[in-house]
């Protein structure tokens, strides 16, 4: 399990803080596998995409940075499979290190790409609001959105259903996937999680998000009960990709089989976030802050 300064670190870039040295390790390429049934990694070191196939064509899950969307093409293509093949294009949330690619996929795809309500508008513009003092507006290649998608609304192809939990608080239109994946004559719940960070994000006093604190509380609340045998999320370090990946052999155990996860990492998010409420609240008492 990460530590909380892990997932501070991922939100701090998540929000647009990182440097350019910490963006080009997060886009080194990792190798794509089958990480479960015909569930498959596509993304790069840092920042997770997803491909799922079925016989009428293949979903992909996030798009990385603008630079990742050619190794996501090329991963793809190293398993034997096409990018013209994907039907449907989906996001976690409109970050530009999970959104930046996306424009360049549903180019080459020519999919339909389907997105929560709370993140059309940014995706639509490329213009990434920033919801935490000292942070700056970033952009990322604006892409279409073809079909919004509630709480609870699905995208069903060949056979494959996934469900889309909105789980705002990170972004106001974070999305968490969640569908059932037959393996070895079982099924599994995959969830895909979207990021819990707090990302620098103004809990206290943000008008730019007056219900941020509420939404972060309803999402870990959502996310714990969301039944999870296999746990991924938008960045590899949330799921021990690369710690997972070295550890699997064939006929072993699947090590991303691990009931458990999930809860797990929900409960070390919402104790950082707890901690930094605290100290934003406490913060805001002070004399001759924003608050008085």
């Amino acid at each position: 399990m990460r530590s909380l300064f892990t997932l501070a670190l991922l939100g701090v870039m998540a929000a647009g803080q990182s440097s350019v040295s910490s963006r080009v390790a997060w886009n080194r390429p990792f190798p794509p596998f089958r990480i479960i049934g015909n569930l498959y990694y596509v993304g790069a070191s840092g920042v997770s995409s997803f491909l799922i196939t079925t016989p009428q064509g293949d979903i992909l899950l996030d798009g990385g940075f603008s630079e990742t969307a050619p190794q996501i093409e090329r991963n793809i293509a190293k398993l034997g499979f096409k990018i013209t093949d994907v039907k449907y294009l989906l996001n976690s949330h409109a970050h530009y290190d999970h959104a930046g690619g996306l424009a360049e996929l549903k180019r080459a795809s020519h999919a339909q790409f389907v997105a929560s309500r709370g993140d059309a508008g940014t995706l639509s513009s490329g213009h990434q609001q920033s919801f935490g003092p000292g942070q700056s507006d970033s952009h990322f290649p604006a892409v279409h959105v073809d079909r919004i998608i509630s709480d609870g609304e699905t995208v069903s192809l060949g056979g494959v259903t996934l469900t889309a939990h909105v789980t705002p608080g990170h972004i106001k239109g974070c999305t968490t996937w969640s569908m059932p994946v037959s393996d070895g004559g079982r099924t599994y719940q995959v969830v895909f999680a979207c990021s819990l960070s707090v990302a620098g994000n103004l809990l206290v006093n943000n008008p730019k998000y007056p219900n941020i604190v509420a939404d972060y509380e309803a999402s870990f609340a959502k996310m714990r009960a969301l039944p999870c045998d296999v746990f991924l999320g938008a960045h590899p370090g949330f799921f021990s990709l690369d710690e997972k990946y070295k550890r699997m052999r064939p006929g072993a155990p699947n090590p991303f089989i691990k009931p458990g996860e999930l809860r797990a990492f929900v409960d070390e998010a919402q104790q950082d976030f707890e901690q930094q409420l605290a100290q934003q609240r406490a913060a805001a008492r002070q004399p001759g802050s924003h608050s008085d």
